[in-house]
């Protein structure tokens, strides 16, 4: 008896159906229906194709540096685009002249130009506020390259190299060198960081000093100078020039009268070029230990020819395809890779971090990390 009257109503609804479209021209024929099912089709295969096509060949990737006046970042930003070309994106590649307004209105250029995604290295981690605010309400993914960009909820990651490491190999390779665990005379150091408005300092000069601070506290490291804190070490900009005049004070201060100087820790090529420049030019006893990082071709130069102890490599080649991978990976709408969820607190949260592993590069290893693996070749570095 339900069997019946469910028929029966399925058959009083057909007839309504029927009549009604009779009367109204906007109805649906069976083969409009047929062509509407079909378009639908073919969009949901074109929807499915684009998730798994790859990155949009017209995607446009704004690459920020900070300065050509250091190697490093022509070699950062050179490696960037050619990666980013490769993998199929159009790139905007600006470099500031370490200058912050002048970065700030190249973000906000490739804000407006309707970039698809930022990778940012800033001058001062904390003066990117207004245009990175842009870049979160357009939707636009903001990777922090090697500096952490601060006090901002617009950073999406950041890609660097473990700069707390760097800090600890230079450190190490200042105990090993001057022997500190088993050296009955003290011995004399000072201290040179980098720009304090860039906060991998923070981790650099934290990390080495994590490392020798114990030994100055039980007086087998000694800074004649008295100058230990971050501040009165921090160079502006990472000038080398600000470097040299600072060592010169420092040497006429303490270091004129005969009294050797045995190290000296220098958190980048850059400080540690200014440091041997003043060394050249007005110290004259036993020459330093002197650390660096980078791997700067003229600092390279100076590990060979003894002028310079040790230098941190960080394979510029390397953060750059980790970064291109996460593009890839955020353009698509997945997840970057990323190994470190704890230690990089920019003041507003903890950013997703993807950390690269550092190496350190003397006289007895540069030709295979730098020459064999063709970062350089042999007459760079004559």
């Amino acid at each position: 008896m339900k069997r019946k009257i469910v028929a029966v109503a399925m058959s009083l609804a057909m007839t309504a159906g029927l009549l009604a479209g009779c009367g109204s021209s906007a109805s649906s024929t069976p083969k409009d229906s047929e062509s509407q099912t079909t378009t639908a089709k073919a969009e949901d295969t074109k929807a499915e194709e684009a998730k798994t096509e790859g990155p949009k060949k017209d995607a446009l990737i704004g690459v920020a540096m900070p300065t050509k006046d250091l190697q490093r970042w022509n070699q950062d930003g050179a490696n960037m685009k050619k990666e980013l070309e490769a993998a199929g994106y159009t790139v905007d590649l600006q470099f500031a002249s370490n200058d912050v307004q002048t970065q700030v209105s190249q973000i906000e250029n490739m804000i407006s130009n309707g970039c698809n995604m930022l990778v940012i290295a800033s001058i001062d981690g904390s003066s990117l506020g207004e245009p990175l605010s842009q870049a979160k309400e357009m939707g636009i993914p903001v990777i922090a390259y090697d500096r952490l960009i601060m006090n901002t909820d617009a950073v999406t990651y950041y890609a660097t190299f473990d700069n707390y490491k760097v800090g600890q190999k230079q450190g190490e390779y200042l105990v090993e060198a001057l022997g500190l665990e088993s050296a009955s005379d003290p011995k004399n150091i000072e201290l040179f960081t980098g720009d304090p408005a860039d906060n991998n300092c923070n981790f650099f000069f934290g990390g080495a000093m994590d490392v020798l601070q114990k030994y100055i506290d039980d007086g087998k490291l000694v800074v004649k100078s008295g100058q230990t804190s971050f501040e009165q070490v921090a160079t502006e900009k990472w000038d080398s020039e600000k470097a040299q005049n600072r060592m010169d004070t420092v040497i006429a201060g303490n270091y004129s009268d005969g009294t050797v100087l045995d190290a000296v820790l220098c958190s980048n090529d850059s400080t540690a070029l200014g440091v041997e420049n003043a060394l050249a030019s007005s110290y004259t006893g036993n020459y330093p230990i002197i650390t660096g990082q980078d791997c700067d071709i003229a600092n390279v130069k100076n590990v060979i020819a003894g002028k310079q102890a040790m230098s941190v490599f960080k394979d510029t080649r390397t953060l750059a395809t980790q970064v291109v991978k996460m593009v890839d990976s955020v353009m698509q709408g997945g997840e970057a890779e990323i190994n470190d969820t704890q230690s990089y607190d920019n003041g507003t949260e903890v950013i997703p971090t993807y950390l690269c592993d550092p190496v350190v590069v003397t006289q007895d290893n540069y030709k295979d990390m730098l020459i064999t693996s063709g970062y350089y070749t042999e007459d760079q570095l004559k």
